[in-house]
């Protein structure tokens, strides 16, 4: 059976007056039915481009799908027409993005928010889609839900209006729920409540999910597969826990030791990845992620290394076999216009 979604070399580009911006640059990736697909790496690699794409939501101008295929359920999404992506978006695929407070309309209830969707997709009554929205909101775990219906925006915390957001996101019951962020700018106690929420109910509803963040220990417990991203690119994918266990990518391997752990030695310092992503106007015909990289070789300089398998549903881009417990060279090979100490 076919994949529920599946990304074949997407290209996202925004032409500005300073040059093209390659934002989604021949990414690839799949997602089954009722499957958990993390999609992990740092501010400004792309996460959040791609699912804007999924959904058809780049803005035009200056951004545009420059090519790739977004197929969803065998069709190409990238053929629908405006109206046929109004009938999916919200229906059979939804979102819930980064920041609810942005998100939810500040002069309209809550109650109205949700009912929207369920009156334009499910064609139910204004009364009908009211008690609807009031399942919905005890469903993520809003007490006193009739009575808060009523309420605007403002008058919930940050971590109730996630839920609302979830909630809106689960009104149509939907076969996909790309989830951008969801516990960004929550407390660490409100985030595991979260996470947890969104975990129950893709198992309650066998809904496929697609979890972005920047943050690599959000998908250890949620996701089936992650896919790292860097400069536009999808640089590592497998399932997580050969990505966790046996990271083949130096991008990777630099996350993963740069993120605090409970089984470390005392007094064990974290090794931060040095510098910054490079500019997405003038990317070099090489690898991205060289003037970064512990590992660096002449080859590295030279040409772009491609998504290859290191193992059963395991892809890396790198030129070398590294692994965690490969030594870091005191003297790595770099030119000196990349150094970035």
């Amino acid at each position: 059976m076919a994949p529920l979604l599946e990304v074949n070399d997407l290209r996202t580009y925004f032409y500005t007056r300073d040059g093209i911006v390659k934002a989604v640059d021949g990414v690839s990736f799949y997602v089954e039915r009722g499957e958990t697909l993390g999609i992990v790496g740092e501010s400004g690699c792309g996460k959040s481009v791609t699912s804007l794409s999924v959904m058809r939501l780049i803005p035009n101008p200056p951004g545009r799908i420059a090519g790739g295929q977004i197929l969803f359920d065998g069709e190409d999404l990238r053929d629908a027409t405006e109206a046929e992506m109004r009938r999916i978006r919200g229906n059979r695929i939804a979102m819930i993005f980064q920041d609810p407070m942005t998100s939810l309309n500040p002069v309209l209830t809550i109650g109205r928010q949700i009912s929207e969707s369920l009156v334009l997709h499910l064609k139910l009554t204004e009364k009908e889609a009211r008690n609807r929205a009031v399942e919905l909101l005890g469903m993520v775990g809003i007490p006193s839900a009739s009575r808060r219906l009523d309420d605007y925006p403002h008058q919930f915390s940050g971590g109730m209006r996630q839920r609302v957001m979830i909630a809106m996101a689960l009104s149509c019951n939907p076969e996909l729920i790309i989830a951008d962020e969801p516990t960004t700018a929550l407390d660490v106690t409100i985030q595991a409540q979260i996470l947890e929420l969104i975990n129950r109910l893709k198992e309650e509803l066998d809904t496929a999910i697609i979890i972005i963040t920047h943050d690599l220990g959000v998908v250890a417990g949620m996701a089936d597969r992650v896919a790292v991203m860097y400069a536009g690119r999808v640089v590592e994918e497998g399932r997580t826990s050969d990505i966790f266990e046996n990271p083949r990518m130096p991008y990777t391997i630099g996350l993963l030791r740069s993120i605090p752990r409970l089984d470390a030695g005392q007094g064990r310092k974290l090794l931060p990845i040095r510098g910054l992503p490079p500019d997405l106007i003038d990317l070099p015909e090489a690898c991205p992620f060289n003037p970064r990289c512990d590992y660096v070789q002449p080859e590295c300089l030279r040409q772009t290394p491609p998504l290859r398998p290191v193992g059963p549903g395991h892809r890396a881009a790198c030129l070398f076999d590294i692994t965690l417990d490969t030594p870091i060279p005191d003297s790595p090979v770099r030119e000196d216009s990349n150094i970035v100490s």
